[in-house]
């Protein structure tokens, strides 16, 4: 509790407002809030399906697959983020066919998307797979046996048992894309209104004068706090379900 607590000590209080709503700020908070919103759908297209799989079907290739997409839940940021510079890069090892065809990602906005959703992607993964263990698959088998199709399957009676952990595992994400700083700042670099996120202006406020870099810290620590909350609000009624 106590980081939380100095950063409401000595937050300038009377200068909150002015300096949340400064044009540096306004536009990090902006890009950060669009940019994971993206990263989460991202994050959806992309999860519930690899969830799916993880969660129906074994295998060492699939357990191999796993083990690469929840790689970052433990990889340094600052790492996956010169992995995706020698991935997307100008010279990179997709970049570079992409570059040639006048597609640059490294230092642009959709390079904060791919490094947000580079590092969110597991939490949402997690959080799904685990719910699809938990149920299980005889709904499906009984849905099956009347005659619904796998995509019919899929829609009316699996998706609505794990919607409540699929919500979970977008705030998550969501949250987890808003704070991303390491990937971000090495893929795709530090341009105000272009790739500044608000964990980048308050990295470089927090050098230049700490105190400024306060609100927009307390703002990030309410934003986290929330979905928290959140979080653990629907775990609780699930448990009180159950």
């Amino acid at each position: 509790m106590l980081p939380p607590i100095a950063l409401a000590v000595n937050t300038p209080w009377e200068d909150f407002w002015d300096n949340i709503t400064s044009e540096s700020s306004v536009d990090a908070l902006a890009l950060s809030v669009q940019t994971a919103a993206i990263s989460t759908v991202l994050c959806i297209l992309l999860g519930v399906p690899m969830s799916i799989v993880f969660a129906r079907r074994g295998g060492s290739t699939v357990r191999v697959v796993r083990s690469v997409v929840l790689l970052p839940l433990v990889l340094p940021p600052v790492v996956g983020g010169i992995g995706l510079l020698y991935a997307f890069g100008k010279f990179g090892l997709v970049g570079e066919h992409l570059s040639a065809i006048g597609i640059d990602i490294a230092f642009t906005t959709s390079a904060v998307v791919l490094a947000q959703t580079f590092v969110a992607l597991p939490f949402l993964v997690i959080s799904l797979e685990g719910a699809l263990r938990t149920v299980g698959a005889r709904y499906e088998q009984v849905a099956a046996t009347l005659g619904a199709s796998p995509t019919r399957t899929l829609w009316k009676v699996t998706m609505p048992l794990v919607f409540p952990a699929l919500l979970s595992g977008m705030v998550l994400a969501f949250a987890r894309a808003l704070g991303e700083f390491g990937a971000t700042i090495t893929f795709a670099g530090n341009l105000q209104g272009v790739t500044q996120t608000a964990p980048l202006a308050i990295y470089v406020e927090s050098i230049s004068e700490p105190e400024q870099a306060l609100p927009l810290s307390v703002v990030l620590v309410v934003v986290a706090l929330l979905v928290v909350v959140a979080v653990h609000v629907r775990d609780s009624r699930r448990t009180a379900v159950l």
